[in-house]
Formats: C-alpha cells, structure tokens, sequence
C-alpha cells in the first residue's frame, strides 16, 4: 500500500470531509496557530467546499455553483493547507495513526478529524428507487433536479421542514408545477408553533407551492420511472418527479468500522474528542451530550472551539443553543430558544396574518428563553444573544417586542 508523504516536520492533522464545518475548522485553526500543524483536507465529492445552505438558490437560478463556493482555491494554498477531492477515506487504522482510501492509498496522522457530515434520508416505501426519484442535498441533486425547468413538470417535495421548503421554492421558481407533502399538521414543526407556521404555509402557497398536511406517504407509483405518489388515507398525487426532503442521518459508517463509541453520531466529549485519543468528529456526524446538530450555527461552533484548543488556547463545548435565521421559501424566519413556552413560561405574541407577520417572545423568570419571528425578524440577532447570555431583561421589556436596539447588560 502506498504511502501518501505530504506533510513536513511540523504535526499532521488530517481532515476527513470538505464541507461546511471543516472549512470552518481550518479557517479558525490556521488563524489562531499558522504555523503549528500541516493540514491535509480530503473530500470525497470532486469539487471544493460549498455552502450547502445556499443550494436552493442555485435551484432557483439565483446563484451558479461557482458562487456558493466557500474560499477559492487560492485561498487554501494561501494558507498553507492541501486539499484532496475526489478520494473516500475508507479505513482508519487508530493503532498506527494512518487512514486508508478508496483507491488504496494511505495517509498518516498525529491527529485526525471527522467532518463527514450527514446524508439525506429516503423513505422505505415501495417505489423509492424509481428513476425520476430525488434528494436535494448536494450540487448533483441541485443539476439533476434544474433539467426539470421548461418542461411542464409536475414535482412533489416529500417533507415540510427547512430542506423540503426551500427544495419546493427552488422548483417552483424554475416554473415546475410544485406539490409539498408534509406528514405533520404543520411546516417546520421542530421550529414553529401552530399560528407561526399557518402564516408559513399561506405565504408559501402566495409563491406558487401547493401544501398537502397530514400527508404520510406510503408508495411512490410507476412503471419504469415515476408516476404518482399514494398517501395513507388515500389520497394521491400525479408526479414527474419526487423529491425526499424527509430529514438527514449522520455519516457515522466510518467511526464505527474503526471501532469509535458511536450512537447516532460519533460520540465526542466537551473536548469534541472521540472515545479515541487524537481523534475528533464535528459537525452533523457528531454526536455531543446525546444530540446530533443538522444545523450549521452548531458545527460552525464547534469547529472553533476545537480550532482553539488546539491552538493551546482554553476551550471547550458545551452545547448550542439552535437558532434558525433565514429566508425560507423566500420567507424571513427566526426560531430560538424555548419557543413554545410551556409551563410557568410568560408567551407575548404579536401577529398580522394579513400583512404575513408573527411575533413571539417567551420569558421565564425575566429572561428571554425563546422567540419566533415570521415576516419581520428585525431585532432576531439581539433575542439570539439574549436567550444565549441569559441577561434580566425587565428593564427593557417594553421595547423588545419592536426590535429596538437592546441595551447590552453591564
């Protein structure tokens, strides 16, 4: 087996995937301690790092894929990294400090890091291998589905959260004929409360996506390619083309193999170790306290609190608070914190379903513990930084309904 030799003298740290959280790490790393390791990046997909969270507008012909790239390829040779795409690290030896790729070479390590990410989830029901069958989660999904433009197409997006809207409003501005099919009694259930996401789904059917609620579907329909879909209570649906948006499931394959404590994700401590020494996961193939984050915000975090400590600097992880901070659908949301607010909680709730407006605020104890802002979400920033610190807010109670500016807690 050969030997990859790229390194110099300095320490080896070898980085398994290229996306999002990895090119953060580096960013963080290479900033904080230039010239204390040299770092190898191995992607399996053949281009470099991109951001996953703009391929809907790249679906919706607002963006080309050379522009969601994260840094150019200059920027990696600028700052001393190497880069290998298009290689799958199959195998890590954690005994001799080497990884195996797909093409048998090896390479070694003084550290290693995990940041495999996740994969999109497909339903096992009968016909989900149809050709004409998708998931929208990377740059080959995001061109096969764009052919579907000018041909009269008639898509159905299975899934009613973050990645099915924003899946659904990419079609739809290509002109396919839209169908969202969500099994829950409402969109964006793990964001939104009941009256947030009923103004959700009007605004989103105001952009040309037609919303099926309650929508368990049990068989994509077809000889040869797609169909239909079918539904538990018997409804059904023409389609050309069906495109599962039903959640993603953490790329743990390569943690377990090299006998790693894995439950849904590699198990990583405050540290973001693994249960082997000089090995680390972050991002959405880790698994931290029991929880597994699908969002960006937490692995952006955790790159760099592992960025610091491996730069010598104190740091540890202790858990995010998720927050989402975006356009959905075209749509402005915010979710944060404890935004049903149950219990002894105090629920302050402004709404225009005319105007397309909700906001809400939930206090517990004189501090901001969660907010949903719909159509407006001026002052989101603040609420985030406010249910993050924890401040007594009782002095500027008053105000942060209107997103004034929040007076910083001495």
């Amino acid at each position: 087996m050969t030997g990859l030799h790229l390194f110099s003298s300095r320490e080896k740290i070898v980085v398994v995937g290229a996306g999002m959280a990895a090119t953060r790490f580096v960013e963080e790393l290479t900033n904080r301690a230039p010239d204390r390791y040299d770092i190898l990046v191995i992607g399996e997909e053949p281009r470099l790092a991109f951001n996953r969270v703009l391929l809907s507008s790249v679906l919706a012909g607002d963006l080309s894929v050379d522009d969601i790239e994260l840094k150019p390829r200059h920027w990696w040779r600028a700052a001393g990294v190497s880069t290998l795409s298009g290689r799958k690290v199959v195998g890590i030896d954690a005994a001799a400090r080497r990884v195996v790729l797909d093409n048998g070479d090896s390479v070694d390590y003084s550290k290693l890091l995990l940041a495999t990410g996740s994969q999109a989830v497909r339903l096992p029901i009968e016909g989900a291998g149809l050709p004409g069958v998708h998931t929208f989660r990377d740059v080959q999904d995001v061109e096969a589905l764009s052919r579907l433009e000018g041909r009269g197409a008639r898509a159905i997006v299975i899934g009613g959260g973050l990645l099915g809207l924003e899946a659904a409003y990419g079609l739809a501005r290509r002109g396919v004929d839209v169908t969202l099919a969500h099994v829950m009694d409402r969109l964006m259930e793990r964001q939104l409360d009941a009256a947030a996401a009923d103004i959700l789904r009007r605004l989103v059917e105001e952009k040309g996506v037609r919303v099926l609620l309650n929508a368990n579907t049990t068989r994509i329909a077809g000889s040869g390619r797609v169909e239909g879909i079918e539904f538990a209570d018997g409804r059904t649906a023409p389609a050309d083309a069906v495109i599962f948006a039903v959640g993603i499931r953490p790329n743990a394959d390569l943690a377990r193999q090299a006998g790693l404590n894995v439950g849904r994700g590699a198990i990583v401590d405050d540290g973001l170790e693994t249960s082997e020494a000089g090995v680390f996961a972050i991002g959405e193939c880790a698994e931290h306290r029991g929880v597994c984050y699908g969002l960006v915000e937490p692995a952006y975090e955790q790159g760099r609190a592992l960025a610091m400590r491996l730069a010598g600097e104190e740091a540890s992880y202790c858990g995010s608070v998720v927050s989402t901070n975006l356009k959905v659908s075209g749509v402005s949301v915010f979710s944060a914190g404890d935004y049903l607010g149950q219990g002894d909680a105090r629920r302050i709730v402004c709404k225009d379903p005319r105007m397309g407006i909700y906001r809400k605020l939930v206090l517990r104890n004189d501090r901001l513990v969660g907010a949903i802002l719909v159509g407006d979400t001026s002052g989101a920033a603040d609420f985030l930084d406010l249910i993050r610190s924890g401040a007594d807010i009782s002095a500027m109670r008053d105000d942060l309904m209107f997103g004034a500016p929040v007076q910083k807690a001495a």
